[in-house]
């Protein structure tokens, strides 16, 4: 059947509107301050072919569900859970990652799929948050929970649910968690049932179609052309597992392009090191990576011609088939054997969006962002002044890498629209005071373009806790991109003492202070080509010291020092005369990863791959 262009917009929209309005419900109804207030969740819809049809955000995936409960028992009211990451087919990176799938029915069949899935707080393992740092296998992070129908025919199945909050530290947030995803997509699938009945099925299902090919060829056509075709390759690291020493734990992508064929992006993940002891493994060769190439193919938006065109594109089903993956044998990073540990996969997925970027940046001469942070979890727990057990935990974000058009972004979340918590909420509710939520100066990679800053955030803990952390970037940085520089690593201190990124339950004492500053994104372009104006807004707005603005930037001030928010004077004949020098000293490489990486090559500078 040929889809009518105006219903395409009108399903297109509602499509839109009923994952909104499924997420809302979600963050107004949700226990845990991971979902309701950090928004550490995701929607999405796919249709019975299980093509993800909504492109805002990313979801999990419903092969699991269709694999071992066929659609045609499926019955109206029907919910199913899964969180078992080897049992997902590659759409469940660690056991916190609770997903619920509801389908929908039109004249008594399946015809579509609602489902939600987010970090919830704890799901039992050997630490609370269910992220042991130094787990060496699956059985120590949480309850595995494989594909089952929590709800039947509108019935919760309470025995499941009791197992579930059982072995959870936190089991009334779970519970209410739970109950908020399930009520959530089973209205959506209410509402998604309704546009079936509105227009028919046969054409609702043609909308689909188009919606997806749209995609395809707008991937094809406005992207994927801005690619050169041969074979590139680039590769980035994870710096730490949790077990062995800090060393190099390699992501290599080889790209071809190939325009004439059916998929024009061949990712050959050949060179990826073998799994890691610890949990930063990442179960990614499932379902032929349908997973990951949606995961991965939003980045390839920034080939759009425009920042705002860019931010007019969906990703959904219709970019799987532009992407072919192939990936090493079994047992490496991104082909763990189970029950190889995963609550760190962040480490590995998250690198790999980086990766691609560099990989891309090689193709393209330049025309990509700098890297940008990744996720971490910090936190702490203990018991409030009542005696009652609590587990603050946090994923704040970081600094995006600097663009060939403008500097990066500062603080912002790589999940989409999650965001720290609210400091009023957090003094309310568990015993420390935030003293300081700002910006980490200098954190942002110098260039023409600079990185995005990373959060400066201080805690004064009132009462004796333990802190956690689950964070790469501590050693190595956000590389620099086109001449530009690599931002600043992630670093905790306790009372002034320096935290390894993977911690489980270092002890605080009441009236310690734990300083927290994020990852900064790398620079685009050479620093000694930035604007000295835009330097001097910078040190007035204190996110360039004073320090970093002459030796980073090459930029001189008249007068001795200037506090935060005077007007500066620049010295343009001082600033000539000083960036002729440090251009001499070293000419700009294309890429650079910052002082971390020299320390884990032993020295070995940084050698481009062909």
């Amino acid at each position: 059947m040929t889809a009518d262009p105006v219903l395409v917009e009108i399903v297109e929209g509602t499509l839109a509107s009923v994952e909104m309005e499924v997420e809302t419900a979600i963050a107004r109804t949700a226990r845990s301050p991971m979902i309701r207030d950090a928004h550490d969740f995701r929607a999405g819809i796919h249709d019975v072919r299980l093509r993800k049809l909504t492109g805002r955000s990313y979801s999990a995936l419903v092969q699991p569900i269709v694999r071992d409960f066929p659609v045609e028992d499926m019955n109206p009211g029907d919910v199913f859970f899964h969180n078992d990451v080897y049992l997902s087919e590659g759409g469940i990176g660690h056991l916190p990652d609770l997903c619920v799938t509801v389908p929908v029915f039109h004249d008594g069949q399946v015809v579509a799929f609602v489902q939600a899935f987010g970090h919830h707080d704890d799901i039992g393992g050997a630490v609370p948050g269910s992220m042991p740092s130094h787990a060496r296998s699956a059985f120590e992070e949480g309850l595995m929970v494989p594909p089952i129908k929590l709800w039947d025919r509108g019935e919760p199945n309470r025995a499941a649910l009791t197992i579930m909050t059982r072995n959870s530290r936190m089991p009334d947030s779970l519970a209410g968690d739970l109950d908020a995803e399930c009520s959530a997509c089973l209205m959506g699938a209410r509402r998604l049932g309704e546009l079936f009945t509105r227009y028919g099925r046969a054409a609702v299902e043609a909308c689909f179609d188009a919606i997806i090919a749209k995609t395809t060829e707008t991937f094809r056509r406005e992207l994927l052309s801005k690619i050169p075709e041969g074979t590139y390759v680039w590769e980035d690291y994870a710096e730490h597992d949790g077990v062995d020493p800090p060393r190099l734990h390699t992501q290599r992508i080889t790209l071809t392009v190939d325009h004439t064929a059916a998929a024009p992006l061949l990712i050959d993940f050949t060179g990826t090191s073998p799994q890691a002891k610890g949990p930063i493994n990442h179960a990614g060769d499932y379902a032929d990576g349908v997973f990951l190439k949606k995961w991965l193919a939003p980045i390839l938006r920034n080939l759009a011609d425009t920042p705002e065109r860019m931010a007019e594109l969906d990703v959904n089903e219709g970019v799987v088939p532009l992407i072919e993956m192939r990936f090493p044998e079994k047992g490496t990073l991104l082909t763990p054997i189970f029950p190889a540990p995963t609550n760190a996969r962040t480490f590995v997925i998250l690198r790999l969006l980086g990766v691609l970027g560099g990989v891309l940046a090689k193709a393209t001469g330049g025309r990509m962002p700098a890297d940008q942070e990744t996720i971490r979890y910090t936190g702490v727990y203990g018991d409030d002044h009542e005696g009652r057990p609590y587990l603050m935990r946090e994923v704040l974000g970081g600094g995006s890498g600097g663009r060939w058009y403008a500097d990066g972004e500062d603080t912002i979340h790589v999940v989409p629209d999650s965001r720290n918590i609210p400091v009023e909420f957090a003094e309310s509710r568990w015993p420390f005071r935030v003293e300081r939520l700002g910006l980490a100066r200098d954190s942002g990679g110098p260039g023409k373009y600079r990185g995005g800053l990373g959060y400066d955030k201080h805690i004064r803990m009132l009462r004796d806790a333990s802190f956690m952390s689950i964070a790469d970037r501590s050693i190595l940085s956000c590389w620099g991109v086109a001449g530009g520089r690599a931002g600043r690593p992630f670093l905790v201190t306790v009372d002034d003492v320096p935290m390894d990124g993977l911690v489980d339950d270092h002890p605080v004492k009441a009236g310690e202070l734990i300083k927290i500053q994020t990852t900064g994104g790398g620079g685009w372009g050479s620093p000694l080509d930035r604007d000295p104006a835009e330097v001097a807004a910078d040190v007035r707005d204190d996110k360039v010291s004073l320090e970093s603005a002459r030796t980073s930037y090459g930029v001189v001030f008249t007068g001795p020092d200037f506090p935060p928010g005077t007007l500066l004077e620049i010295d343009h004949p001082a600033t000539t005369e000083l960036r002729g020098r440090l251009r001499g000293r070293s000419p700009d490489a294309f890429f650079d990863r910052g002082p971390g990486y020299l320390r884990l090559s032993d020295g070995h500078p940084d050698v481009d791959l062909p």
